[in-house]
């Protein structure tokens, strides 16, 4: 039970959906905690009037809590968001006013405005790379009771992608089926077949020398739809990353996490992923790479031949250790 009293002006602000809900939702739950029967009334800031919400914010002959959530804050014309900011100044304590704003430049002014009104701001950026992402899933299951280590959740991420909605709605699932404790091989047989398709699977098959399993697994992925473009970056992101942890050197890979910026489990993985891999190699898998990308992103004529000539360079570079 939410115990603490609702704030009377909350900014919501980032571009990651979900989260902006899950955020919307707590305030509307507190205020109802607060006082079960809340009035509660949402708009879009571009279909909102200044007179609309003067009206809406203005005290109550009747009393009680109100909450109003206003959406879409950065299309809030001028004379709205004047009226809001000339309210955020003397905030009525029996209303709980919600603006969510995505960021950026369109109406930057008018968030600004909120934050030096007092506002409590809850950032709702959208996540980036896979550290933010593993520590979501881990605190995803963590909140409900659950277990889950940073492999774990690098193996649900790679089965399930990045999207977030995408991500809570398997960790929601897992947590319904089992018994909370979440091991990769849980998540391997939840989500065999998708996992298998990926281009990370594709890299790690190329990347050990395994020619044969890394082109099965991308005309796989080619034949159920995958984009070829995320492919492509996943040959990229897994050379690049066996070339920066064999460039740091052997260590303890937690102890090398904080100076490489990546995690502990990728570190431990890229270094095993290094054996058998020379400088000179790892040269010829970037420059191999690279053209591959250039050719995928840059709207090549047929771009599966241009990622299997891929597989075929950093395979080969991988046996031949550099060889020309």
């Amino acid at each position: 039970m939410n115990t603490a009293p609702p704030a009377s002006l909350l900014l919501v602000q980032g571009d990651e959906e979900l989260l902006a809900a899950r955020a919307i939702t707590a305030a509307v739950d507190a205020a109802r905690a607060e006082e079960p029967g809340a009035d509660v009334r949402e708009y879009e800031a571009g279909a909102l009037s200044a007179g609309e919400v003067a009206e809406m914010l203005s005290p109550s002959l009747f009393g009680g809590r109100r909450v109003l959530v206003i959406r879409s804050g950065q299309d809030a014309r001028k004379d709205l968001a004047a009226a809001l900011l000339a309210y955020a100044k003397n905030p009525d304590p029996d209303v709980t006013l919600i603006v969510a704003h995505p960021g950026g430049a369109k109406g930057k002014a008018f968030a600004d405005g909120l934050r030096t009104a007092g506002a409590t701001v809850v950032p709702v950026a959208k996540l980036k790379g896979d550290r933010e992402r593993i520590a979501f899933v881990r605190d995803e299951f963590r909140r409900n009771g659950g277990r889950c280590d940073e492999q774990s959740a690098a193996a649900l991420l790679a089965a399930v992608g990045t999207d977030l909605r995408e991500i809570a709605a398997a960790c929601s699932q897992l947590l319904a089926d089992t018994d909370g404790k979440i091991s990769p091989a849980v998540v391997a047989r939840y989500y065999k077949g998708r996992a298998e398709v990926s281009g990370f699977a594709v890299a790690d098959a190329a990347m050990v020398g395994d020619l044969p399993g890394a082109l099965e697994a991308l005309r796989w992925a080619l034949h159920v739809g995958v984009d070829p473009v995320p492919i492509a970056d996943a040959i990229a992101d897994g050379v690049r990353t066996v070339a920066r942890v064999a460039s740091a050197g052997r260590g303890n890979p937690y102890q090398m996490a904080s100076s490489l910026g990546m995690p502990a489990w990728k570190i431990q993985k890229a270094q095993e992923r290094s054996r058998g891999w020379t400088p000179e190699a790892l040269v010829d898998a970037m420059r191999a790479a690279a053209d591959c990308n250039a050719a995928v992103k840059g709207g090549a004529e047929d771009r599966g031949y241009a990622l299997e000539q891929a597989v075929f360079a950093v395979a080969a570079a991988r046996h031949s250790g550099g060889a020309r």
